[in-house]
């Protein structure tokens, strides 16, 4: 059994390699579309790669962003944090009332009020998605350019004798 599972993996490996699939270029932001499903209304953001914004209860920081080459097939994809933060007036003491009050709605998953930490991509935003009663999140692309290369050098022409 383990011999054909290492074989399977040989060929999608070959398979990968042979297909020319290049790896994904970093970015320096990322255009992100939040949805508010009280009110119906969806907001365009950009942010910074190592930014964090604020979108109603939600803290959304943007740890790395990488988007396919132009000849590639477009694909986006970004790190994401997304921390819940507390209600504006509401205190933080240990009483019943507020333990029962924390319980309701998405629960985190980390230190914090860390609700989501994971890869979301563009092409399929339903794939590692943020599960929130109230909003949505996902990466519509990365939007500023790759990381700048050097300029072709242009050949000096030779001195000619006078």
């Amino acid at each position: 059994m383990t011999r054909f599972i290492r074989f399977t993996l040989a060929t999608a490996a070959v398979a990968l390699a042979a297909s020319g699939a290049n790896a994904l270029e970093p970015r320096t932001g990322v255009k992100l579309r939040a949805l508010d499903k009280i009110t119906g209304n969806s907001t365009d953001i950009s942010a910074k790669v190592g930014e964090t914004l604020t979108f109603g209860r939600l803290k959304v920081t943007v740890k790395a962003c990488f988007q396919a080459p132009p000849e590639d097939a477009p694909e986006s994809a970004a790190f994401l944090e997304v921390h819940a933060t507390a209600v504006a007036g509401k205190g933080t003491g240990d009483t019943a009332a507020e333990t029962v009050r924390m319980h309701r709605g998405p629960q985190p998953i980390g230190p914090d009020g860390l609700l989501f930490s994971g890869w979301m991509f563009a092409s399929s935003p339903g794939l590692s998605a943020l599960e929130h009663p109230t909003y949505d999140v996902w990466v519509i692309s990365c939007n500023t350019s790759a990381p700048a290369q050097p300029a072709p050098v242009a050949p000096t022409p030779a001195a000619e004798p006078n």
